[in-house]
């Protein structure tokens, strides 16, 4: 019961408007419980006094509804019409509200106090002056920390949708760089007479493009799922390397459980293939090495080709390449700082791409 209670109070509050009200009489009531515990102690007629309290009150809420509906016409002006508009209406409702307050006290005591009328009026107008202002200021302090807030909010969603539309585009950009290297694969075939091969080429094409047009590119997927996306596109490799090709997977532990970017390891291995294995004569291997450690998924894509000059591996990953480029970009727009992506030449041959992301799970 105390759950629903308690969850019903913060729908409740969830909006501007509750927020409001409930500020303003909670403020109020704060008042009247000063005013009281004030004048305990000196009031005689305490129910005639109570009356006094209600209407100070009552016109006081009034007054600063009035000035709540004013602060919202010039909200949207100029700043010093602004603050010229608000002071005017804090002295207008200051002068009302001393007006009442004053004319309550003659009506409780009479003329008999021997302070100067117009004293105890400048009294009454400066006492009502102070509260009005501290009102205001307590509701534009409010009033610019919602709009910061409301301002911040449109910043980070409009940061997000960029965001998003730049994973997207690096990640459609892969798709036509991949299938116009295929095609051109395919042309060779057909132009060899080789229709056969070059249909099987075709076949699986578009059982890779089809698996990658299912996947949503803001969407990350297990690794599992990954390695079977690329053995669609291995598939298509083969037809052009056949037996030149060898590949090796090795996913230990939690590995293939982890979250990764869709078609991560694609450009990888297109790479290690066009660098590394058709430099070989008789073909060579391509290693796709994960586990994980310390909270952070560790991946290797090697291969034992020629591996990369100096000058080329200082390039990789700034300009050397769409594929390898884009999924660098991808990388740092996900994880930011908390990812790395290392290009090394392996002392027994070939190029190593080292991969660290966080390990994450569905």
């Amino acid at each position: 019961m105390g759950n629903k209670a308690f969850q019903w109070l913060s729908q409740r509050l969830s909006s501007h408007k509750s927020q409001y009200w409930a500020l303003q009489l909670s403020g109020w009531a704060g008042y009247t419980l000063l005013s009281y515990v004030n004048s305990f102690f000196w009031v005689k007629d305490h129910w005639v006094y109570s009356g006094y309290i209600a209407v100070a009150v009552s016109s006081g809420i009034f007054l600063t509804e009035a000035m709540r509906t004013g602060y919202q016409r010039l909200w949207s002006r100029p700043p010093v019409t602004r603050f010229l508009g608000s002071l005017l209406l804090v002295s207008v409702a200051a002068a009302l509200w001393a007006g009442i307050k004053f004319g309550g006290h003659l009506w409780l005591y009479g003329t008999e106090d021997a302070e100067n009328p117009l004293w105890r009026a400048i009294y009454w107008f400066s006492y009502s002056f102070m509260i009005f202002t501290t009102w205001s200021a307590l509701y534009y302090s409010i009033k610019y920390y919602q709009a910061s807030q409301t301002q911040k909010a449109k910043t980070l969603r409009a940061e997000s949708m960029a965001h998003q539309a730049q994973l997207k585009m690096l990640r459609y950009q892969l798709n036509p760089h991949f299938l116009f290297n295929t095609l051109n694969a395919i042309s060779t075939l057909i132009l060899d007479n080789d229709g056969r091969t070059a249909n099987n080429m075709v076949t699986r094409l578009s059982q890779f493009l089809r698996h990658s047009l299912d996947n949503d590119p803001m969407q990350k997927v297990t690794l599992a799922k990954e390695v079977e996306a690329l053995m669609l596109y291995l598939d298509i490799e083969k037809v052009r390397f056949a037996d030149r090709l060898g590949v090796r997977l090795d996913l230990q532990g939690e590995s293939p459980q982890a979250l990764v970017p869709s078609l991560l390891l694609q450009p990888l291995v297109e790479n290690a293939i066009k660098y590394g294995i058709s430099q070989l004569e008789w073909g060579g291997e391509i290693s796709i090495k994960a586990r994980v450690f310390a909270g952070e998924l560790l991946l290797e894509v090697s291969d034992n080709g020629p591996g990369m000059s100096d000058k080329e591996l200082s390039l990789i990953g700034k300009g050397y390449g769409v594929g390898i480029r884009n999924t660098c970009e991808r990388l740092r727009a996900l994880y930011g700082d908390d990812q790395r992506v290392r290009f090394r030449n392996r002392p027994e041959g070939g190029l190593s791409v080292n991969i660290r992301i966080p390990f994450e799970q569905e």
